[in-house]
């Protein structure tokens, strides 16, 4: 019996329906389940935070290399499932969490996230543990293949999702992952992305940390404009000082917020 099959037959004989609204669509590749293992490094006495366990086959994966997986699992009836299934198989390393991920404040040393996140919360789920004091040593995710693309753009093609992931993270697409390896079939393709805290952070804290995010904000407040216009609308000062701004920091005067790298926007703002 292949994924598919084993899946299908699963949400047969417990009643369970893939909900669209909370982006459930099953993996059914044991290839990249493989992939996702496997870019995690996870060594023996490694913590797993889990988040979507959905019916836990990569769940049973963490747990055979890791020495704890923490699983987060939103829908009730899959949390009971996973349960029973973990009982019934006797895999006692796993510790399930049937909550919402946002809502949750973990306190775990030294642990990993490996994550198939409902896409809809994808950009507040990043924001929660790259700022969060207690950071992951390093994010294995699944994510849509647009969004995965846009977090690891390199200048010229920035944005404020780049800029604000690169900060904190190394970011690299591990494999593109084709929407016919789940199902239901979604309507997009994903990618499995790796993030690794290698970033700016946590060498610039604290007042810093929140000027560079204003900065880069008001650098990205209006995409078609030049950033000078920007800058001088957002801080409320004439285009003459904002081109004197960047001509001290080292800029064109008629760059644009995406051709600047997470370097660039530091040095702006040292320059300020």
């Amino acid at each position: 019996m292949n994924l598919l099959q084993k899946t299908k037959q699963i949400c047969k004989e417990n009643n369970i329906k893939p909900a669209r609204s909370r982006g459930q669509n099953f993996l059914i590749n044991e290839d990249v389940y493989n992939l996702i293992v496997g870019a995690a490094e996870i060594k023996k006495n490694d913590t797993v935070l889990e988040v979507g366990s959905g019916l836990g086959f990569l769940t049973e994966k963490l747990a055979q290399k890791a020495k704890k997986v923490i699983t987060v699992e939103l829908d009730d009836k899959l949390a009971v499932l996973l349960v029973k299934n973990l009982k019934d198989k006797k895999i006692n390393n796993v510790e399930v969490a049937n909550e919402n991920i946002l809502d949750i404040n973990f306190k775990i040393p030294n642990y990993k996230i490996v994550a198939n996140l409902p896409y809809n919360i994808t950009s507040v789920f990043l924001r929660k543990f790259l700022s969060s004091e207690n950071k992951p040593e390093l994010m294995v995710l699944m994510l849509q293949k647009e969004v995965a693309e846009r977090i690891v753009a390199k200048s010229g093609k920035m944005s404020l999702l780049a800029v604000s992931v690169q900060f904190y993270a190394k970011a690299k697409i591990v494999e593109f992952v084709p929407k016919t390896a789940f199902w239901p079939v979604p309507a997009v393709d994903s990618a499995i992305i790796k993030l690794v805290g290698t970033g700016h952070c946590p060498v610039f804290v604290g007042e810093f940390e929140k000027k560079f995010f204003q900065l880069v904000k008001i650098g990205f407040s209006s995409k078609r404009k030049m950033l000078k216009n920007n800058l001088a609308n957002g801080y409320h000062i004439n285009q003459r000082q904002a081109e004197n701004w960047l001509k001290k920091a080292g800029f064109n005067e008629k760059i644009r917020a995406q051709e600047m790298s997470v370097d660039d926007w530091v040095v702006l703002l040292e320059h300020f």
